[in-house]
């Protein structure tokens, strides 16, 4: 198949494209900086903004799939429309450049975080990222029952070799403990949902090629504490785990953050929102995904020890 795949420069969206590419697929890659971007497995680059319907329309001609990865990953913006322009509106912009193309399979990178935690039946709307996740995803849930030939892909906390973006958490976090410059953590013994890249990209694949049209697969990996987490990390590095820091204490680090940057510009350390994301555990149950699609998950200690080889 010749597959669209949007936001294909990111974190995430590289590893998809290597592995479509690996599956003998046709890729062209869209984002803003795709023809600046070398991205390994890319067939084509269109340049383009999410929000513009009539660029992914060009992108889309002859392509009959898309992979929609391209969102805002990020705990704050200045501008908190920002987020639903590109987490709503580029899903709404996909959707209906797809039906103009005429194109049979739509795989949508939604986001645990667009899920009710464990314990909760709705989701929760912290802050703008995840708002606008549980918004898009109403919005795919909508074209599913119009007709739309479209898949949902549910990613937990995914991680792995790559370039330390804000889509790639759990690597900063480790580079910033290893480097001595993480203060400590926010939650250490609520339990996340840990999805080795790889395992992520090949899911989505699988996704594209086999899945249900209609289908919510949830691409989860081993459910563990981020203390957990980071006692792995001491066991291959030597390095200790970093302090827990008390709810009380982040939250009002991300009060004071979020009046520094609504100031001076830049990216707060942490926010409000973020905290209370922190308080809840994020378990996810891959079972549909393994059955239907063949979804595998890599043990934590194997895909953090890849992680830590990529450092040297």
């Amino acid at each position: 198949m010749r597959v669209l795949v949007t936001g294909g420069t990111g974190y995430l969206g590289r590893s998809i494209v290597q592995s479509l590419a690996a599956r003998g697929h046709d890729v062209v890659v869209f984002s803003r900086t795709a023809t600046k971007t070398p991205i390994i497995g890319a067939t084509k680059a269109v340049d383009g903004d999410i929000r513009d319907r009539s660029a992914i329309e060009r992108a889309a001609a002859g392509c009959d799939a898309v992979c929609h990865g391209a969102a805002l990953v990020s705990i704050w913006r200045r501008r908190r429309r920002d987020f639903d322009d590109v987490n709503v509106g580029g899903l709404e912009n996909t959707i209906a450049a797809a039906r103009a193309a005429g194109i049979g399979r739509i795989v949508y990178t939604s986001s645990f975080l667009a899920l009710p935690p464990e314990g909760h039946s709705t989701p929760l709307e912290a802050n703008d990222y995840q708002r606008t996740k549980v918004a898009a995803d109403r919005v795919a849930g909508a074209a599913v029952e119009s007709g739309v030939p479209l898949i949902r892909v549910y990613p937990g906390v995914v991680y792995g070799p790559g370039t330390l973006t804000e889509g790639n958490l759990v690597g900063r976090l480790i580079d910033d403990h290893l480097r001595r410059r993480l203060p400590g953590i926010i939650g250490p013994h609520h339990r996340w949902s840990y999805s080795f890249v790889d395992d992520v990209a090949a899911g989505h694949c699988a996704a594209l090629e086999r899945g249900n049209v209609g289908a919510r697969y949830l691409l989860g990996g081993e459910n563990a504490t981020q203390h957990e987490m980071f006692t792995v990390v001491e066991r291959l590095t030597g390095r200790k785990p970093p302090r827990a820091l008390p709810f009380p204490i982040a939250t009002a680090i991300g009060a004071l953050e979020e009046c520094r940057v609504a100031a001076f510009g830049g990216v707060p350390l942490v926010t409000r929102g973020a905290v209370e994301i922190f308080r809840h555990d994020w378990t996810l149950d891959s079972t549909v995904a393994a059955r239907e699609i063949g979804y595998r998950v890599t043990p934590l200690v194997d895909g953090l020890k890849r992680t830590l080889e990529a450092r040297r």
